[in-house]
């Protein structure tokens, strides 16, 4: 078993506070980015509350037509609650370089993933460490602009 949830999802809300400071206080000069990956704001609805919910993720491939995002919760042995409120309303908005956009999120098909992993894993190799330490299937997200959006 691995460390408690409630002690992972502090350690990853306090992550998230300390990338927003150090994005605020160098103007997005630092932080966009994380090694090869795209840092991103997630824009998700609380599936208990209904309230509107953001948090920072990195994103290992970006492309015109698609967003990835893996639900990795660094090997958690449960999914992380960004990844619950999207299942509960897959409509998000993310938010790229001050750009904020409409997609429809789902849960990659498990050929999907397995198409999906190799790039993943070469843009993070973590990732594979992560899903190593869990029985837990780590889910891929992929997110695909929504109609009409811009």
């Amino acid at each position: 078993m691995g460390v408690p949830a409630a002690v992972t999802d502090f350690g990853m809300r306090a992550m998230n506070g300390v990338h927003r400071l150090v994005l605020a206080v160098t103007g997005g000069r630092i932080g966009r980015t994380l090694g090869r990956m795209q840092v991103v704001e997630l824009h998700t609805v609380g599936r208990t509350t209904g309230k509107p919910r953001s948090t920072l993720l990195t994103a290992p491939i970006v492309t015109s037509d698609r967003l990835v995002l893996v639900a990795s919760k660094g090997g958690n042995d449960t999914d992380p609650q960004w990844y619950r409120n999207l299942n509960a309303a897959p409509d998000v908005e993310i938010t790229i370089d001050d750009v904020r956009r409409r997609f429809h999120a789902r849960t990659a098909t498990s050929e999907e993933k397995r198409e999906l992993w190799p790039e993943i894993v070469r843009a993070y190799r973590g990732y594979a460490r992560y899903q190593s330490k869990t029985d837990r299937d780590i889910p891929v997200v992929i997110c695909e602009p929504s109609p009409g959006a811009a």
